[in-house]
Formats: C-alpha cells, sequence, structure tokens
C-alpha cells in the first residue's frame, strides 16, 4: 500500500510540483495551501507523513508542527519542514524544538525530498526500543521502551531524533562515532545521496542546550571526525 503523504505549501506551483514528483514515485499525496486546512487534514485522513513549508500566512510551518505534536491523535505523525528562507542554524533549531523529524532548505532535489521521507518513514516503523533496560548516567536515566529521558529527575523534552541520537552517544559511550555513521544508524540515510554534517551538529547543539551544563560536557566533538559521549 502507498504511504500517504501531505503536502502543505501556500506556493501552488511549487505544491504541484512536488505532488506530481511524489505521485510518480509510488506516494499517496493529499494537500493543501494552508496551514489551518492542514491540522484538520491530519486529524482526519491521518497521512503517513507531513511535509510542511515554514512561511505560510496564518498557521505556519513551525506551529503547524507543534501543534501536530501536541495533540495525542496526530502526535505519532512525521512531519519534514521545508523553507526557503528560514535556513540558518537558529531557524533549524526552532524546527526541531517545534518537533519537527526533519529539516531541508529550498532549492533541493525531489530525490532528495524522497530520500528524506523514505528515511524518517523508516525510522518510525522500526518503532522504539521495546524490551531494552534503562540506560542510567549520574544525573540522567534514559527509557528506551517508553522513549522518555529525566534529567536530575526532571523529564527533559527530547524530540524524536535527539533521543534516538543520546540513546546511540550512551550506548557507544567512550566511543568516536563519525557523522556518516550516525547520519545512517539515527537519521537511515542513503549516504550514497545525503551526506550532511549540519545535520548531525544541529542536532546536537540543541542537544546540549536541553541536558545542562554537566552532562552537555561531556558530549564531546572531535574535530574532522565526529563525537562522542564520555
Amino acid at each position: 500500500m502507498h504511504k500517504k503523504i501531505l503536502l502543505v505549501d501556500d506556493d501552488r506551483k511549487m505544491l504541484d510540483v512536488m505532488r506530481i514528483y511524489l505521485e510518480n514515485h509510488e506516494f499517496s499525496v493529499i494537500f493543501t495551501d494552508s496551514g489551518s486546512e492542514a491540522l484538520m487534514l491530519a486529524r482526519d485522513s491521518k497521512p503517513d507523513l507531513i511535509v510542511t513549508d515554514a512561511e505560510m500566512p496564518g498557521l505556519d510551518g513551525f506551529e503547524l508542527c507543534k501543534a501536530i505534536k501536541a495533540s495525542r491523535s496526530t502526535a505519532g505523525i512525521p512531519v519534514i519542514i521545508i523553507s526557503g528562507k528560514k535556513v540558518k542554524d537558529v531557524d533549524l533549531v526552532t524546527g526541531y524544538d517545534k518537533g519537527a523529524d526533519d529539516y531541508l532548505a529550498k532549492p533541493f532535489a525531489f530525490p532528495v525530498l524522497a530520500a528524506k521521507i523514505n528515511a524518517v518513514l523508516r525510522r518510525y516503523s522500526a518503532g522504539p526500543g521495546a524490551g531494552q533496560e534503562k540506560i542510567k548516567e549520574p544525573g540522567l536515566e534514559l527509557d528506551p521502551a517508553a522513549r522518555t529521558v529525566t534529567i536530575s529527575g526532571k523529564p527533559a523534552a527530547l524530540t524524536r531524533k535527539e533521543f534516538d541520537l543520546l540513546t546511540l552517544l550512551i550506548e557507544k559511550k567512550g566511543r568516536v562515532l563519525s557523522v556518516p555513521y550516525m547520519l545512517e544508524t539515527v537519521w537511515g540515510y542513503d549516504l550514497g545521496t545525503y551526506n550532511s554534517p549540519r545535520t548531525v551538529e544541529t542536532h546536537v547543539s540543541s542537544l546540549r542546550k536541553k541536558l545542562g551544563a554537566k552532562l552537555a560536557a561531556r558530549l564531546l566533538t572531535v574535530t574532522g571526525y565526529g563525537y562522542k559521549f564520555e
């Protein structure tokens, strides 16, 4: 069965081009140029994934993503945000803080969009780490099955990718993990078509802020190679 994608963009030309491309690559597509209508479609049509533009009048892509993730009926729907203007690190962090599963800057090649959609869908279909034991570090407890993290006894609001990245780093504690390895393991990307270190850098930066000073100091950058949790 074809995966159902909800496309949201107030640029009708861009919307039509994306729709045609995805329909020609075995996706079922529903679409709208309104963030508010997209919220209703998400609730009523239950798409497998949402691709939304960041800059839209009314309910923009960031707030749409936040609303999707805040509702129990739609929280499990992955969201990819696309943007032609908001492409700085602070914009990416804003998107991820709203719960976005991935971020794509315009202009982009449509095969990259399809690759990102497939990668996110693969991650979701894999499901949470049921059966895994809780991981404990001083000041931190991570539950892979429940997908929860507590820092100094308080719940931490991590995005799905931040959670997966932290889990990987702690499971491989003391080992330096390369950026390509993390892109392939956490994001499920095919490195033959996608290899952007910026994706990892942005998530690590956001993760450090949420972990607090003591734990962030243990998440080390190994220049020219990758990262490790010491």
